[in-house]
């Protein structure tokens, strides 16, 4: 595409029961918009049904663009990747499950037109308006690795892990070609540079809805996201964001 407005890429890992309602939620809220977009799926792997469908959904349309991993290499990766393919002068990435409505870009939209760099979509901050909430212990490890974070890395920023982001297409470029992490604390290292590098971001209340098919293991991965945090702190220590 020559000219595209906007990009939005969702990563998918075995996703062929949720994938095709939000690829054509996602599609018919942007057909109406009449600017340029694009929809990047980044396939990372999957071993079921997930690349067909996305196929099939895509030969009706030149906005439906497909990336294939080959194999699983990681939800970061998979962002990393569709991001860093897009072509949109404002470039969203958004969970494969759509737990936050693709609405919920309009809201964003204008804050990163008139100032703002980078806005996340947060569950946590006034004005949100949680749907399903988790179970109790998923909220309560997220309270926790939120507390870590700005303990650690990112001060001020109150929810760092809703899968719902935006950024101006040169940030896009400064920030996800030095992200290093291929796994779910990728959103962190993101947020990190994006203040390294001194762009300013917005943090704005989202509806959001907990899907029960969440592939997060609460004990896996939060062991992993801690080791995460001080594995980020010690790569830009070592000078590996330059």
């Amino acid at each position: 595409m020559k000219e595209c407005f906007l990009s939005v890429i969702i990563p998918a890992y075995n996703e062929e029961k949720r994938l095709l309602p939000t690829l054509s939620k996602i599609y018919a809220y942007l057909s109406t918009k009449g600017f340029p977009f694009e929809i990047i799926v980044v396939d990372d792997g999957s071993t079921d049904n997930t690349l067909q469908i996305v196929e099939n959904f895509a030969k009706s349309d030149k906005h439906i663009l497909i990336l294939t991993n080959g194999q699983n290499k990681g939800k970061g990766y998979s962002v990393r990747r569709g991001m860093l393919s897009a072509k949109g002068e404002y470039v969203f990435f958004t969970d494969a499950d759509l737990s936050t409505p693709i609405e919920e870009i309009e809201k964003c939209l204008p804050y990163l037109m008139n100032g703002y760099d980078v806005v996340i979509g947060s569950r946590s901050i006034a004005g949100s308006n949680i749907i399903v909430h988790q179970p109790w212990y998923r909220e309560k490890m997220g309270k926790i690795f939120n507390f870590m974070v700005n303990t650690v890395l990112l001060k001020g920023i109150i929810d760092t892990q809703c899968g719902f982001k935006g950024f101006k297409r040169d940030v896009v470029k400064t920030v996800f070609s030095r992200c290093k992490i291929d796994g779910f604390s990728f959103d962190v290292e993101a947020l990190y540079l994006s203040r390294k590098y001194n762009f300013k971001i917005k943090e704005i209340p989202i509806r959001w809805e907990n899907s029960t098919l969440s592939k997060v293991s609460p004990i896996k991965h939060s062991l992993q996201m801690f080791k995460d945090l001080i594995g980020i702190k010690i790569k830009d220590l070592k000078g590996d964001y330059r």
